[in-house]
């Protein structure tokens, strides 16, 4: 089956086999690996991509219905620079093993662009559906509240 779709501002033409999921299209068509394979049931949240400007679980995302859309990865998001969520996950250690952070980051990106200040329980909501196997939860949340001050205008 042929699809086109923008991976991270770049027009992709690809070649897959029909009921292929967007995480193996952009692992291993793409060679992206940023976005993880942690549980294929939506459970764990490491595969979580921007699609369209929302954020998606990956591996419940067939490449058919990503067909002609914007898909934004880990990779794409500090394309120019880290991202505030980024630097924010770095500074506060909300990062252990780091398994999880691709998709926490992009959930968290996705939660700012429409909660642009977030109380703590909307951040801890907002993340849900994203599993930290280390319980780095607290410094996450923290850096999701630094995240939210820095691109609001404040300093942490």
């Amino acid at each position: 089956m042929q699809i086109q779709l923008t991976l991270n501002g770049t027009v992709r033409q690809l070649d897959v086999p029909d009921h292929t999921l967007l995480v193996n299209v952009i692992r291993e068509h793409c060679g992206l690996t940023g976005t993880h394979v942690g549980c294929d049931t939506t459970q764990c949240g490491c595969c979580t991509v921007h699609l369209n400007g929302r954020a998606v679980k990956s591996c419940t995302v067939l490449a058919e219905q990503a067909d002609g859309g914007q898909v934004t990865t880990i990779e794409g998001l500090g394309q120019n620079g880290l991202h505030p969520v980024q630097e924010a996950f770095s500074r506060c250690h909300g990062l252990q093993c780091g398994f999880c952070t691709p998709g926490m980051i992009m959930a968290s990106v996705d939660l700012l662009r429409h909660i642009p200040q977030p109380s703590r329980e909307q951040i801890e909501e907002g993340l849900e559906g994203n599993l930290c196997r280390c319980t780095g939860y607290v410094n996450i949340v923290e850096a999701v509240h630094e995240a939210a001050q820095v691109m609001q205008g404040s300093q942490p």
